[in-house]
């Protein structure tokens, strides 16, 4: 083929294109006008048997080989179609309402001082992160996760500190199956680079340890030096900081722990290794949690959770509301629906504002489905 006939065929299809445009348009515009109908009598945008109409028409039109990629391609059409029908149906519901008021109530500047609820003792990750987000924090220490959840729900502390995940290692699970139980808001998140050390008992060597206590985070991070030890058990607990406290107090002189720097001059403890995750690259990301919806100045990120019908393309079909409307997914985050057979919450972070009106009538939308739909927050991400 030469360059001239490319040439050629390129202008074929930039021809087709412009059909193409001319055609969605007219298509667009009717669609429009079937919203109008639906609204006056009281119809609902999807039609499930409308669409399989269409799709087994199209692809019986169309025959092999491009009958599957015609159902792509229609299956795109009608949700970028039913997306634009939403936009003209769907009123602000009363969460747009909250989050207006929000926006208008929270304070310019995030607060210096507070009470804050973090899981775990002093030297925790937890607290590094506090730190960096308050100046002045009143740091209470909680022994769970869930003791975090349940002290910002009953007004014990302001806020709460979690960690949700980590670069290396991945989702901290059991956070996320604590969120469907806790009524919160996120106000903040931040990236804390974390690196882990092994400390023992002053006086003891590494060549003398057979039991190794850590978080399960914290180990999975540590994983390629844990292998490295031969004979040595690696146990998991609740917090890194609570593992160098137990090593500080226990009577036992052949366990370590995984644990942050801080903690070696916090308990006593000697030093047997730095900087032992597996890259060094290594960050964890918390989120800061609230019993009142406060969304800050520059709140560019979303998260919320979603439950789907139990119906294929349900997942595809959603995440194409945030397609047609430029939304870009962040994370994704899958959680079994305790007691139910194979069903899932869905855990979404978007990199979307809250001052945008399509974003408010997405949301509106969704709070409007019959499955379960929390917002979480909208907030900055501080690094």
């Amino acid at each position: 083929m030469t360059e001239l006939d490319l040439g050629q065929l390129r202008n074929e299809i930039n021809e087709i294109d412009t059909k193409l445009v001319e055609l969605f348009r007219r298509r667009m515009d009717i669609a429009l006008d079937i919203a109008k109908y639906k609204k006056e009598h009281g119809l609902p945008v999807f039609n499930a048997a409308r669409e399989q109409e269409v799709l087994e028409k199209v692809s019986e039109e169309i025959g092999e080989p491009y009958d599957s990629y015609v159902r792509v391609l229609f299956n795109t059409i009608m949700d970028v179609s039913k997306s634009y029908q939403n936009s003209y149906l769907t009123e602000k519901s009363a969460l747009a309402e909250r989050i207006q008021t929000a926006l208008e109530q929270t304070p310019k500047i995030f607060p210096r001082k507070a009470t804050v609820a973090c899981q775990g003792v002093p030297g925790a990750n937890s607290q590094s992160a506090c730190e960096k987000l308050f100046d002045f924090p009143k740091i209470s220490y909680y022994n769970s996760f869930a003791g975090v959840f349940n002290a910002v729900e009953q007004g014990l502390c302001e806020y709460g500190i979690l960690p949700i995940e980590n670069s290396s290692h991945g989702s901290v699970g059991a956070v996320y199956d604590l969120m469907q139980n806790y009524n919160f808001y996120i106000v903040k998140s931040i990236r804390l680079h974390v690196n882990h050390n092994l400390m023992a008992k002053r006086g003891t060597k590494l060549s003398d340890i057979r039991e190794i206590f850590s978080h399960e985070q914290a180990i999975g991070q540590c994983g390629e030096f844990l292998k490295s030890l031969e004979g040595v058990k690696v146990t998991v607990c609740e917090n890194t900081a609570m593992a160098a406290k137990m090593v500080a107090e226990s009577d036992r002189t052949d366990i370590a722990a995984i644990s942050a720097r801080a903690c070696v001059d916090l308990y006593g403890l000697d030093l047997l290794k730095s900087n032992i995750q597996t890259t060094d690259n290594n960050y964890t990301r918390f989120i800061c949690i609230s019993k009142k919806m406060e969304i800050y100045p520059g709140a560019n990120k979303t998260s919320l959770i979603l439950s789907l019908p139990h119906i294929p393309r349900a997942l595809y079909h959603t995440m194409a509301k945030f397609a047609a409307l430029g939304i870009n997914l962040t994370k994704l985050e899958s959680r079994p629906i305790p007691g139910s057979d194979f069903e899932f919450l869905f855990y979404f972070d978007l990199e979307a504002s809250v001052y945008a009106d399509e974003l408010l009538l997405l949301l509106s939308e969704l709070e409007n489905r019959p499955e379960t739909f929390v917002f979480l927050g909208a907030y900055t991400e501080a690094i």
